[in-house]
C-alpha cells in the first residue's frame, strides 16, 4: 500500500488508480503556492505517456533529460473504443493493443513503465466536503466508500479509487476523489500490458491536461472530445469545480450544449471568486471544436493547451489533442 503524504510543495501524480483501490494520487494541481511552479522538481512519472481516446491511440516519450517529447499517432477504426462506466469499453482490444506497439515503436520509450490516460467520461471525480477526514489510508477509503455508494451506480467495493485532501481547517476537510469502476480499469490496463509496458499511472484526460496550466491564479479550463466536454476551475491547491457532460452528436446541438456548458462553468467562477474570468484555457480533440470560432466576446480570450508541435511529430497527429500527454511529461527528466 503506497502511504499518504501531503506536504506544502508541489507533488506530482504516480500511481492514480489500482484495481484494489490502494494507490492514492498525490497530487492533481500543478501549482500550490507561490514559491511553487510546475517542473521546479523532477517528476516521478514515468518518461512516455500514451492517451486513449475514440480517435485513436496518441503517445508522446522524453528520449533523454532535457529533450522535448516525440509524439506519435495511430487512428483507431470506429468502435474500437466506446469510452463509459459501462463495459466493455474495449469490444477489440487486440487492435488496441497493436496501435499502443506501434506508437510506443515510434517513440521509444526509456522504460517499460508509461502514463496511460483514459478518456474523462470513464472517471467520476468529485469534491467532497467532511467536518473531518481520517489520516489512515485505510480508515480514509472506508469513509469515502461509505459515500460513494450513494453517488455512482457502479459496485464501489471493487472500483479503483483514489483522493487528494486539498484543504483542512478547523471543523471542515475538502477532498478531492477519483473512481472508476474496476472491470472497466482492468480493461484499459490490461491492453496496454498486452503491447508489452505497464501501466505505471493511470489519469483521466483533463486531470493530466491540468498540469499545463501554469498559473497560480484561478483558472477555467475545458477539455472537448468527441463525446464529452469538462470544465474545472483550478485556484491555487483547491478544485473549485469537476464537471464532465455527454455530448450529442448532431453538430448543431453539441456546438449549443458546449457554449451552455462554459457559461455555466463561466456564472460558477464569478460566483465563487467574485470576478468574471477573462481567459478560458482549452483542449479539443477535433479541428472544428477549436472553439476560436464559437467565442466572441470582449475581454475573454482562449488560451489552447493542445497546440501541435514545430518539432519531434514523427507522424502525422491529425486532430488529436496533446495536452493530456504533454501535460503528463511535465516536469519529467
Amino acid at each position: 500500500m503506497l502511504p499518504v503524504s501531503f506536504t506544502p510543495e508541489f507533488k506530482l501524480f504516480r500511481n492514480l488508480f489500482s484495481p484494489q483501490g490502494r494507490a492514492p494520487m498525490t497530487s492533481i494541481l500543478p501549482k500550490s503556492g507561490a514559491q511553487s511552479r510546475i517542473g521546479s522538481q523532477p517528476s516521478t512519472r514515468p518518461p512516455a505517456a500514451i492517451e486513449l481516446s475514440p480517435e485513436g491511440v496518441l503517445a508522446a516519450a522524453v528520449p533523454a533529460p532535457g529533450q522535448p517529447p516525440i509524439y506519435a499517432f495511430e487512428p483507431l477504426p470506429p468502435g474500437a473504443l466506446i469510452p463509459g462506466i459501462a463495459e466493455p469499453n474495449l469490444p477489440f482490444p487486440e487492435v488496441i493493443s497493436n496501435a499502443i506497439r506501434s506508437v510506443l515503436s515510434q517513440v521509444a520509450p526509456r522504460s517499460r513503465n508509461i502514463t496511460l490516460i483514459v478518456p474523462d467520461s470513464v472517471v467520476r471525480v468529485f469534491v467532497l466536503d467532511y467536518d473531518s477526514f481520517p489520516t489512515k489510508p485505510d480508515e480514509a477509503y472506508a469513509v469515502l466508500r461509505v459515500r460513494l455508494r450513494k453517488m455512482v451506480p457502479f459496485d464501489v467495493e471493487h472500483a479503483g479509487i483514489s483522493y487528494q485532501v486539498l484543504s483542512t481547517k478547523a471543523g471542515e476537510a475538502r477532498v478531492l476523489t477519483a473512481i472508476l469502476p474496476g472491470p472497466v480499469l482492468a480493461e484499459y490496463e490490461a491492453v496496454v500490458r498486452a503491447a508489452g509496458v505497464e501501466p505505471g499511472a493511470v489519469l483521466p484526460s483533463t486531470l493530466a491536461a491540468q498540469e499545463l496550466v501554469d498559473n497560480l491564479e484561478a483558472a477555467l479550463v475545458t477539455n472537448l472530445s468527441s463525446g464529452s466536454l469538462t470544465t474545472t476551475i483550478a485556484n491555487g491547491q483547491d478544485l473549485l469545480l469537476y464537471r464532465t457532460l455527454d455530448l450529442p452528436a448532431e453538430p448543431s446541438h453539441r456546438r449549443d450544449e458546449v457554449q451552455r456548458g462554459i457559461a455555466v462553468a463561466a456564472a460558477y467562477f464569478e460566483d465563487k471568486l467574485g470576478y468574471k474570468p477573462t481567459r478560458l484555457y482549452y483542449s479539443a480533440s477535433r479541428e472544428s471544436d477549436s472553439l476560436s470560432h464559437w467565442f466572441d466576446e470582449p475581454g475573454f480570450s482562449l488560451v489552447n493547451l493542445s497546440a501541435t508541435p514545430s518539432t519531434g511529430a514523427t507522424t502525422s497527429l491529425g486532430h488529436a489533442s496533446l495536452a493530456g500527454v504533454a501535460g503528463a511529461l511535465t516536469g519529467v527528466r
